[in-house]
């Protein structure tokens, strides 16, 4: 399984929580996104599923990502970042000016997601996913901390696990096994 964070945003840029808005890619976001292509283009994708938000979605469109050259495009609602709520486009250090200590991992977000709820969605995806891994490749085009609680389920770890990962605008992730272990073949290499 290959994940691909969205390039960089205005606001991925200047560490603003982007769930729900639909930002778009910055040129250097742009450039991260096609930069994927030429490492993408030596797997073969009978299926790619993107998040629904327009900079995923343009992503997997710069890395060669789409139709005929992969089997199969799909957009999953399960695979949208985060919800932050009344975060949404705000930065964390402003958030802490009244929340000391605020961590998306562990701490409220009104109006948002916890953890655990984005786990779940985690978990819906990768279900989805499993007989589709038999023997072939699959594509994930979506955000920052979505993937990172991902990565983290298919571990089998608590989705907090995500927060020791980071995944750059346009890195590049690969899960994989090892005989019948899930296992982080990459992770978040550059474009």
């Amino acid at each position: 399984m290959v994940l691909l964070r969205h390039g960089q945003t205005a606001w991925s840029r200047d560490g603003r929580h982007t769930g729900r808005t639909d930002v778009p890619l910055t040129p250097e976001g742009e450039r991260q996104a096609a930069g994927q292509a030429a490492r993408l283009a030596s797997w073969s994708f009978p299926l790619v599923v993107t998040s629904p938000r327009v900079r995923a979605r343009r992503t997997a469109d710069l890395a060669g990502l789409v139709v005929p050259t992969v089997g199969e495009r799909v957009v999953w609602d399960e695979l949208a970042e985060w919800d932050y709520g009344e975060y949404e486009g705000i930065t964390t250090a402003t958030i802490r000016e009244s929340v000391p200590g605020w961590t998306v991992w562990d701490a409220p977000v009104p109006g948002g997601e916890t953890a655990q709820q984005v786990a779940a969605r985690a978990d819906a995806v990768l279900d989805r996913l499993r007989p589709r891994l038999a023997g072939a490749d699959v594509a994930l085009v979506g955000h920052g901390h979505m993937l990172r609680v991902l990565i983290a389920r298919w571990l089998g770890l608590p989705p907090r696990a995500g927060a020791c990962l980071t995944l750059a605008a346009g890195g590049l992730s690969v899960l994989g096994h090892e005989h019948e272990t899930p296992v982080v073949e990459a992770l978040n290499l550059p474009a």
